[in-house]
């Protein structure tokens, strides 16, 4: 645990780098130059465009499905086919022929994924392969699959913007989703300033550090409205891997209707975190003041955290960049290396 000191000296540039000893706070400030990247690697992808009427499909777990999420709700009112993600072993049992499928795992070797492939196979869709290497791009390639090649070197959770550029292109190529390149310049833009806005060598009352500061200590739930409900399910996993903390996420307006209940009785253990996209229409914004108004007359650390940008993709994008940083922040709080996930590792050997 740090020893407390000076609140300014809380989250110093060299208090990061202690204990974030794997640089991951790096590959967090990289998701500009990434998504970049990532643009010049789907122009490399053999997918010829083609409407389906089943739209698209993607199946991953963890940190490579989560881009199916974050595409999904950028798109969000302006899609034109169904866009839906599978994490499990098997896609959904009405699957259509004429249905896009996209099979993303970071390593290759994630075998819920695998299982889906050959699912998918069977089925006669078409598929495409989001991998590094490992047994999903072999088998794809044997097959004659499409296979998007990601940069190896990266933590699974640290290529959001790989994932995210690679469903967003499947999106359009098969008729779900107008192109959206615009969209993804404008944010790349946006990401780059709040780099220096956010990052280590902000001061401690920047957003990303005080909101750090805030939340150590507490188990956060966060809050999602309508598009920002896939970035509270990211802010979660961020914090549960890189901060090695509990974290929650909910969905408003269901939360409403029975979690918020629960705050009666946090007892202190637990903190709010409500993202606002800043464009909610009238009933659901003031839904979330009202929930955001119920939990602090608890006396329950909360925070409304609001959205940058014009577009929905920029909206979206700066949250997840927030949360990314907010959780390597919570981990330095505490002296935990972001990088390491031993818990995954152990549970992977012990299923076998």
């Amino acid at each position: 645990m740090i020893t407390h000191g000076t609140e300014a000296s809380l989250l110093s540039p060299a208090v990061i780098g202690i204990a974030d000893s794997y640089g991951l706070v790096d590959d967090v400030l990289a998701q500009p130059s990434h998504f970049r990247d990532a643009l010049r690697r789907v122009d490399r992808l053999e997918l010829a465009p083609h409407e389906r009427s089943g739209g698209l499909l993607v199946c991953g777990m963890g940190g490579s499905a989560i881009g199916a999420d974050l595409a999904q709700a950028a798109i969000g009112n302006r899609a034109r086919r169904p866009i839906r993600t599978v994490r499990d072993y098997l896609p959904e049992p009405w699957l259509e022929r004429d249905t896009l499928v996209v099979c993303a795992s970071y390593s290759g070797n994630t075998e819920e994924t695998l299982s889906a492939y050959s699912a998918a196979g069977a089925v006669g869709a078409d598929r495409v392969v989001v991998a590094t290497g490992g047994k999903l791009r072999a088998q794809a390639l044997a097959d004659r699959v499409p296979v998007l090649d990601l940069p190896t070197g990266l933590q699974p959770r640290a290529a959001v913007a790989y994932m995210t550029t690679a469903v967003l292109e499947c999106a359009y190529r098969c008729g779900a989703a107008p192109p959206m390149r615009a969209d993804l310049s404008a944010a790349i833009a946006l990401l780059e300033s709040l780099a220096e806005a956010w990052g280590p060598g902000a001061p401690d009352e920047s957003e990303a550090k005080a909101l750090a500061i805030a939340l150590r200590g507490t188990a956060p739930v966060i809050y999602g409205a309508g598009p920002t409900a896939a970035v509270a399910r990211r802010w979660k996993a961020q914090i549960n891997e890189n901060a090695k903390a509990p974290a929650f996420w909910a969905e408003l307006p269901e939360a409403d209707h029975n979690e918020i209940c629960a705050w009666e009785r946090s007892a202190g253990r637990f903190a709010a975190v409500l993202l606002d996209p800043c464009t909610l229409a009238a009933r659901m914004e003031r839904r979330l003041e009202l929930t955001a108004g119920l939990i602090a007359a608890t006396g329950a650390p909360m925070r409304r955290v609001r959205a940058r940008g014009a577009g929905p993709l920029e909206r979206l994008l700066s949250l997840v960049f927030l949360g990314d940083l907010v959780s390597i922040y919570l981990a330095a709080l505490d002296g935990v290396d972001p990088t390491p996930v031993d818990q995954i590792e152990r549970f992977k050997r012990a299923l076998g």
